[in-house]
């Protein structure tokens, strides 16, 4: 089959590859959307950390954010299974630890991370091996474009519940690209007052353009109480700029992670009684991306920019943003084509 392969820093293109059986506990997808992430574009440049610490290592096969339809299962798993429209959890605990059998599979020591972490292949590929518990069953109503969109949904999801915001509080999200514009629909729908903030004219016009009135840059932003902060961005000064700006005793949320460290005071922290909350991968908030989208409350799919063959990955990866496209944050890439 054909699968797309990063060979080092800089260095990808479309191979001929063995294509996956089911093992035991697990399916085949054929893929049918994969949507392209910051994270994919760290593995291409060699900057993500995990390269680094031995976490994840050349050749690799990225591609995290996908939906498709199950083809195969293996020994153990239910057949009607087969044929059915899914997405999946991206984080893969071991299963046997005591942070697995306590919910938190995703912080696994010994975890995969498909298409990122521990070698498991990614779904920028015709297919996908995937462990059934992974699994998470499409209806009708989440096409593939949506079905692409709910990893980073699921995100954007935990980063929401994480800011314990009431109906009519305000919520200032930091970073208008995909997970921030995702929070900030999210928490609109639930009834949240919204506020983006951004640096380009490009990334704000877009924010408004999806029905966002309250978009600022840094010299605009007005000295508003701000109820909760989610940081969505990958600039290391905004951290601490969150916990500047959140009211005393309320919560930020970190979602976005720069290529530097971020310094924050925790004086700063403390003496404004600041619960702050990480979030990482989108495991616990999957399934309710999915009936959010169903429910058809939230539509993300104005946030794709264009839809890709494989072979026009790699020049993606590398930067190419072709004018037509527009300032819509996200690529999605179709294996079929």
């Amino acid at each position: 089959m054909r699968a797309l392969v990063i060979t080092g820093p800089g260095e990808a293109g479309v191979r001929e590859v063995e294509p996956p059986e089911a093992g035991p506990g697990e399916v085949v997808v054929d893929v049918e959307r994969v949507g392209v992430c910051g994270t994919d574009v760290e593995l291409f440049t060699g900057t993500l950390p995990y390269l680094h610490t031995g976490q994840a290592a050349y050749p690799l096969r990225i591609g995290h954010e996908w939906s498709g339809a199950v083809r195969a299962v293996g020994d153990g798993v239910d057949p009607s299974w087969l044929g059915r429209r899914v997405t999946g959890d991206t984080m893969l605990g071991c299963g046997r630890c005591a942070r697995c059998a306590a919910g938190r599979g995703h912080v696994c020591a010994d975890r995969y991370e498909i298409g990122i972490r521990g070698g498991w292949p990614g779904a920028l590929a015709e297919r996908l091996p995937v462990p059934v518990t992974a699994l998470h069953p499409l209806p009708a109503a989440v096409d593939p474009a949506l079905g692409a969109l709910v990893e980073p949904g699921g995100n954007a999801m935990r980063a929401v519940r994480g800011a314990g915001l009431a109906p009519g509080e305000r919520l200032l999200v930091l970073g208008p690209g995909t997970i921030g514009l995702l929070a900030a629909q999210i928490a609109a729908a639930r009834g949240a007052e919204v506020h983006l903030l951004g640096q380009t004219a490009s990334s704000l016009a877009f924010a408004r353009s999806l029905g966002f009135e309250q978009v600022w840059t840094r010299e605009t932003l007005p000295a508003l109480r701000y109820d909760a902060v989610v940081d969505a961005s990958n600039a290391p000064g905004l951290p601490a700029l969150a916990v500047e700006l959140v009211e005393p005793g309320r919560r930020v949320v970190f979602v976005g992670l720069a290529g530097t460290p971020s310094p924050v005071d925790t004086r700063a922290v403390a003496l404004k009684d600041v619960t702050a909350v990480g979030v990482l991968g989108a495991s616990a908030g999957l399934a309710e991306t999915v009936e959010l989208y169903a429910s058809g409350t939230v539509d993300p799919r104005p946030l794709v920019a264009a839809t890709v063959a494989l072979d026009e990955v790699a020049a993606v990866l590398a930067g190419r943003r072709p004018p037509e496209w527009g300032d819509a944050p996200k690529v999605h890439v179709d294996p079929r084509r």
